[in-house]
């Protein structure tokens, strides 16, 4: 899987933009606030069909104008295809591939298979159990659009089982109610974790990997899943059931469904050491890059397509030894590569400034 081609109009700082980049290391160079990162936002939006920096997408339009435009062309495995997607500020978001409009996003996962990392993606090893569902969640749904489905499912189910709880009902018939709301949460929420579980024992070796080579074999990674264990789908279901009617009187009074996939987690031990609370920022930053490198493996091991990898100002985060690696790491796939400066050999170099490729 390639990015062959992009085109951006009034996206952000780019007014009219094309690109064309090359099937290896494509290097983005320019000082700090020229639109580097605006260019990778750009194509892991085709990727995943949302921005990863605003919830409100109309902020990716220039300022001066009412719509804007990506298009990407992309060179797959079985032929090549374009990704458009069109902001406006006074309409909703379309996304079409080979120009025929979606009517979901989920329609969108897997076409574009890519991995995102930057120093923000600290908060993956650092900051809440959100971020490292999000992560299962998103290579998950990029792998597979059922598993994008069954979250958007869950998701529903849950806001009305927590709606529920918020009503005024006596005990008994809220329990009644509610028992129907745990079968369909536990039906549905037992394959998400399932895929979850099954995921993890596939990028584990992965990651031990990446952050062998990364450290020099001088730390051992662990990952663990934390919640709701079982071997099959069916004894996740009978355990979630027990935990949901073991929370009863807790949900009531807190108001929300305190069991579930929705607050699950990954625990990320280096030599069985928790990193998130002992680890230096230093050690946080190469567990979530190990991560972010093993994902690339395992999207092309389940899919038989590799993903592009896009590197947003990471080289500076990284002493000398490990920009080495992991730049040696990048032959295995297109990559994106932004920087303030860069010494080294690239298949392609782009120069950014003010919005314009130089």
């Amino acid at each position: 899987m390639k990015v062959k081609k992009i085109y951006l109009n009034n996206y952000r700082n780019y007014s009219n933009l094309r690109i064309d980049f090359s099937d290896g290391l494509n290097v983005i160079v320019g000082a700090n606030a020229q639109g580097k990162t605006n260019l990778l936002e750009a194509i892991y939006m085709c990727s995943i069909g949302r921005s990863l920096r605003v919830n409100k997408e109309r902020q990716t339009i220039n300022f001066n104008e009412n719509r804007a435009e990506i298009i990407v062309e992309i060179e797959r495995k079985y032929g090549k295809s374009t990704i458009d997607i069109i902001l406006s500020k006074n309409a909703k978001k379309t996304v079409r591939i080979n120009k025929i409009p979606i009517k979901k996003i989920g329609e969108l996962m897997g076409e574009l298979k890519a991995v995102f990392f930057s120093p923000d993606e600290l908060k993956l090893i650092k900051e809440s159990p959100e971020d490292r569902r999000r992560f299962m969640d998103i290579s998950l749904s990029q792998m597979s659009k059922n598993y994008f489905y069954l979250l958007s499912k869950y998701e529903k189910i849950l806001a009305n089982r927590n709606k529920l709880l918020k009503e005024e009902l006596n005990k008994t018939t809220l329990k009644e109610t509610l028992d129907i709301w745990n079968e369909q949460l536990a039906t549905v929420g037992s394959k998400i974790i399932y895929n979850r579980i099954n995921f993890l024992k596939s990028l584990t070796p992965y990651a031990k990997l990446s952050h062998k080579y990364l450290t020099q074999d001088s730390e051992e990674l662990d990952l663990e899943y934390v919640g709701i264990i079982g071997q099959d789908e069916n004894e996740i279901k009978l355990k979630f059931l027990n935990e949901i009617n073991k929370n009863f009187d807790k949900d009531i009074k807190l108001c929300y469904t305190t069991v579930g996939p929705h607050r699950d987690d990954i625990k990320v031990s280096i030599n069985g050491i928790d990193v998130r609370a002992y680890g230096s920022q230093g050690q946080q930053r190469t567990c979530a890059l190990s991560l972010k490198l093993a994902e690339l493996e395992i999207i092309e091991k389940l899919t038989g397509e590799k993903a592009i990898l896009l590197l947003d100002d990471v080289l500076s985060e990284l002493d000398a030894k490990r920009r080495k690696r992991l730049l040696n790491f990048c032959k295995k796939t297109q990559t994106f590569l932004t920087c303030t400066d860069f010494k080294g050999q690239a298949d392609n170099i782009i120069r950014i400034s003010n919005g314009k490729a130089m």
